[in-house]
């Protein structure tokens, strides 16, 4: 009988390459590991971007509609936010100065002097008045460019302060209804002419009577009479 064992139909093992299907070397495994291993990771990456992209819009979303109601807001009511003194009231009382409808005409001036008769040495003390008669207040000027104290004796012109002033400026106030300023100017009795030369000559005295006229602009006061003895 025939052992099987020791068939020589079995022979040895078939050497590599010499038959069969061949076997994959180790440097292909690597490569195929490196590309899936790659694959996974892009795959993983989309799906972690595609939730970030979604996160970020949702929450624009979110700050968007959160955010309209407060800048529409202001535009339904532009008044709730700003101070009283940023928009006028029509019930609010106006200052004086911005009254409008001043009536010059009733703004008047008036003369006078501290006494009707003067001694010798005594120097008159010549006031000019101004005063609001209307009924809502004037912006005046009594400032020295428009004031003049004039002393006359009939045709004679004895005395006038602009003659011989150094300076003069402007002074705009507002007077109420019915109130008043006054100027007052001592004169010393001197004479005086345009361009203030000098003048040797002194106004009569013994009882000679004289005329005071206050100026402010183009308006002229009545006239005040007084005495020098």
């Amino acid at each position: 009988m025939v052992r099987q064992g020791n068939s020589p139909a079995r022979g040895k093992a078939t050497a590599p390459g010499s038959g069969g299907a061949p076997k994959a070397s180790a440097a292909v495994y690597r490569r195929r590991r490196l590309f899936v291993g790659g694959a996974l990771l892009m795959v993983i990456a989309l799906v972690i971007t595609g939730f970030a992209i979604s996160g970020v819009l949702g929450g624009a979303s979110q700050q968007a509609s959160s955010t309209m109601p407060t800048t529409a807001a202001p535009a339904a009511s532009p008044d709730a936010s700003a101070p009283p003194s940023a928009t006028p009231s029509a019930s609010a009382t106006p200052s004086p100065s911005a009254t409008p409808g001043c009536n010059q005409n009733l703004v008047t001036i008036s003369a006078s002097t501290d006494k009707a008769a003067y001694g010798d040495g005594e120097n008159p003390r010549l006031t000019l008045k101004v005063t609001n008669g209307g009924t809502v207040a004037c912006e005046v000027n009594l400032g020295t460019s428009q004031m003049e104290f004039l002393v006359t004796s009939g045709a004679d012109r004895v005395f006038s302060s602009k003659d011989c002033q150094a300076a003069s400026e402007d002074l705009e106030k507002t007077l109420a209804p019915g109130a008043s300023e006054t100027a007052n100017f001592t004169w010393q009795r001197n004479r005086t002419v345009e361009g203030c030369q000098a003048v040797a000559a002194k106004p009569g005295t013994g009882g000679a009577y004289y005329i005071f006229t206050a100026k402010l602009g183009s308006k002229a006061s009545p006239k005040a009479v007084f005495q020098l003895n």
